[in-house]
């Protein structure tokens, strides 16, 4: 009986000494040997690592992205909102755009088929058009108006809709951060609603989403004051024309202590619209890393590499990690799409 039992025991043991382990998963499929990834790698295990001086608890981990060019394409040659507003005006059969919206429209367009440079201050321009063309909208019908035209064909590309111009390789970092225990927020120029409609499909909760702001108001309240209306359970709330905020630059950095309450240790962006967010980061008493992408890649999306690597050595005397699309990248948007003509 006994040599039966130990025989048991014997099989049991090898059997599990011949169990073969399941291999690490590889995040980074998307991605060259590069640089800025061995940066970003690095860093994370030196903060995750309770023996190290550089250690964050998991409830400090917090990351900012940039939405347009940092994680999304920057198509048409230009931001999805700006191509939306576009369409809103110039096409939309069942919305008559006031002249002033017209004309940001036909910047827009203009822009975009003749290379004409958008008009100085065009980010505020945009977003007073933006607040106008809009207003009326309940929340449930601007998100379905964002969601249903972005699942048309994205000018400039065979292959994608709007919906689907995601990095491929920067959803891999959204990826690689939440295996990590890192809470990351989308902090963007675009409007917030509009962020919060691209993103849903990413998983990303509304309340991670920052972004452009208009007031909102309820279906009722008319002209009231908000302190002084109480708002009835069948009531909707709709969006109005006055811009609250363009999140843009130190508004960034504004917002996300408002909103976040806690300094990011890591940030993303692509523009000089994200060096507050990178130095507001970069300020924290964490050990904290900022990383910019820069749209180098003529090839396979709209860029101006010259510009590009001239943006590239100007982030790099910042103090931040370059991210190249052409070089680090294997792919952008994935198998099937091809860059074609706006």
């Amino acid at each position: 009986m006994k040599k039966n039992v130990f025989l048991l025991i014997a099989c049991v043991c090898l059997v599990g000494s011949c169990t073969v382990k399941k291999p690490a998963k590889e995040y980074f499929p998307s991605w060259n040997n590069c640089e800025a990834l061995s940066a970003l790698q690095e860093y994370v295990a030196d903060v995750t690592n309770p023996q190290s001086e550089h250690f964050i608890p998991v409830e400090d981990r917090i990351a900012t992205f940039d939405m347009d060019g940092t994680f999304i394409g920057e198509l048409d040659p230009t931001y999805f909102e700006y191509s939306l507003l576009a369409y809103r005006a110039l096409e939309d059969s069942s919305y008559a755009a006031p002249a002033d919206v017209q004309s940001a429209a036909m910047d827009i367009r203009s822009f975009v088929s003749n290379g004409t440079p958008l008009p100085e201050g065009f980010d505020l321009i945009h977003a007073h058009a933006a607040a106008k063309a809009y207003a009326g909208m309940t929340i449930e019908q601007f998100d379905e108006y964002v969601t249903n035209y972005a699942n048309t064909p994205a000018c400039g590309f065979k292959g994608m809709t709007y919906a689907k111009s995601f990095y491929q390789p920067m959803l891999e970092v959204f990826e690689f951060l939440e295996a990590n225990d890192f809470t990351y927020y989308v902090v963007s120029g675009s409007d917030r609603f509009l962020c919060r409609a691209l993103v849903r499909p990413l998983g990303i909760q509304p309340n991670r989403v920052i972004g452009m702001d208009v007031q909102l108001c309820t279906s009722s309240q008319g002209e009231m004051n908000a302190l002084e209306y109480t708002m009835d359970k069948n009531e909707q709330i709709i969006r109005t024309d006055k811009l609250l905020l363009k999140n843009l630059k130190t508004n960034k950095v504004l917002q996300i202590m408002q909103e976040i309450g806690k300094k990011p240790v890591l940030t993303f962006g692509n523009s000089g619209g994200d060096c507050a967010m990178h130095n507001l980061c970069l300020s924290n008493s964490y050990h904290s890393a900022a990383f910019m992408l820069v749209a180098d890649d003529e090839a396979r999306d709209f860029a101006n590499r010259e510009k590009a690597l001239s943006l590239a050595d100007k982030w790099r005397e910042a103090g931040y990690y370059v991210i190249s699309m052409r070089d680090d990248f294997k792919t952008i948007y994935g198998k099937g799409v091809e860059k074609s003509q706006p």
